[in-house]
């Protein structure tokens, strides 16, 4: 085998069969499935976000818990006092009064809601409505980012396996050639089977190049993606495909999609959000009762224009009723209701959704479970005829082209049974995604 070959396969690490002692070579790293849904979650720039918004949603329900204090405030006033000028007979005789050239007020004023019709209520609730949609929104987007990292990371799996099924098969096709080269010395066959077989090898290791570039390439995405250092090889759990990923009752999944999948919730909680937007302007028409406390403290007196200070207070109810309201929010009301019955309606399209979404996963789990089934006798197939037509060959009782088209035939089997083993892993993930489970 070629030098550099040699080279590509130690900087990638554990390529050849995952090897435990490679594992944590210079510039590789293991990663489990906790380990990239872990990491992945913590760095994900959208989940940040989505982290962000929530806490401004319980922001919001702090301050609307706040209108049910009372509004305190304190005034200070000073200024100059002009000259009054009193008029005894009409507009004649104008006279000026001794009076101060500066005023003073100091104030402090309370009004404390009593009854607002539930606009404060029903605020309150908006606001912790909207702070469960945020975190629902939040396990939705989380859902959906493990679901593309593991699409990935099954990727990553894939181009290891296939590395290692082009590296063997690139040392059976040098062993083979040496056998073909000796034949040929022999003079049994002609030099046309020893430049096919050196085409066929020369392939099989460009191959194996583009190979080991998709394996840096899927790995600095996900290195990204989880935060790590670009230059790391990351090598997946080889567990993972030996797991046993078997479907259970079609009815349960159904009963759990309805209850955990967390955009069926976020339907639930916009519906829930538009009925309380009805009451909310249901109460914009109710009349509003509030307490209020003042005490004032001015100079110099207002009637007397006397320089002494006055301290006055006072105490009592404030009651209004918004009659323009009643003729007002008449339509607003109405748009109210048109939207709770929009999100009624979103919420019943989520559901056909949902029973489309469930279907699908398990019907296309077990697709893959069945082809896994099948692909394992291709392979086992696959094998036992490239080794009757690799002792024919060698017993001239075969041509060459017989020979390359079962070692391709073989080649294919094995990595169509990897492709397919990802998918059961992906398929059932993705299963979980749809009754609410990956989140």
């Amino acid at each position: 085998m070629h030098t550099r070959f040699f080279y590509a396969v130690g900087m990638i690490g554990l390529i050849l069969a995952f090897s435990p002692l490679k594992m944590y070579a210079q510039d590789s790293l293991y990663l489990s499935i906790s380990q990239l849904f872990e990491w992945g979650m913590k760095q994900n720039l959208q989940l940040a976000a989505d982290r962000l918004k929530e806490r401004m949603a319980e922001e919001r329900t702090r301050t609307a818990r706040t209108n049910r204090l009372p509004e305190i405030s304190i005034g200070l006033n000073g200024g100059y006092v002009g000259q009054p000028v009193i008029f005894q007979r009409g507009l004649s005789d104008p006279t000026c009064p001794d009076s101060p050239d500066w005023s003073q007020n100091y104030a402090v004023n309370l009004d404390q809601p009593l009854y607002h019709g539930g606009r404060i209520k029903y605020a309150i609730r908006q606001a912790d409505i909207e702070k469960e949609i945020a975190a629902l929104q939040t396990a939705t987007d989380r859902a959906d980012i493990k679901l593309s990292l593991l699409r990935q990371y099954l990727n990553l799996f894939s181009l290891y396996k296939q590395h290692m099924v082009l590296t063997r098969n690139i040392n059976e096709s040098e062993r083979r050639l040496k056998d073909i080269r000796q034949m040929k010395e022999e003079g049994l066959i002609t030099n046309n089977d020893v430049l096919r077989s050196e085409m066929q090898l020369t392939d099989n290791r460009l191959s194996l190049l583009e190979t080991e570039n998709d394996i840096r390439l899927a790995s600095q995405q996900l290195d990204i993606l989880l935060g790590l250092e670009e230059t790391l090889l990351l090598c997946p759990d080889t567990a993972l495909l030996n797991e046993t990923y078997r479907l259970g009752s079609y009815s349960d999944y159904m009963e759990q999609a309805y209850a955990n999948d967390p955009a069926m919730r976020l339907k639930t909680k916009q519906t829930d959000l538009a009925r309380n937007n009805i009451d909310v302007v249901r109460a914009a028409q109710m009349p509003q009762l509030s307490l209020y406390a003042a005490n004032t403290l001015a100079r110099p007196v207002s009637r007397t224009l006397a320089d002494m200070y006055n301290n006055a207070w006072n105490i009592g109810l404030s009651f209004s009723y918004p009659l323009s309201a009643l003729y007002k929010n008449k339509h607003k009301i109405s748009e109210a209701r048109r939207q709770m019955e929009f999100y009624r309606n979103a919420e019943e399209q989520q559901k056909q959704q949902i029973r489309i979404t469930v279907h699908n996963a398990c019907l296309r789990h077990n697709e893959a479970l069945a082809r896994v089934d099948a692909l394992k006798l291709s392979v086992r197939q696959a094998e036992e005829n490239y080794r009757i037509m690799r002792n024919r060959y060698l017993n001239q009782l075969a041509i060459l082209t017989d020979l390359l088209d079962a070692d391709n035939l073989r080649l294919d089997a094995e990595l169509q049974l990897t492709t397919a083993r990802t998918q059961v892993v992906y398929t059932y993930y993705e299963l979980q995604r749809a009754i609410g489970k990956l989140n």
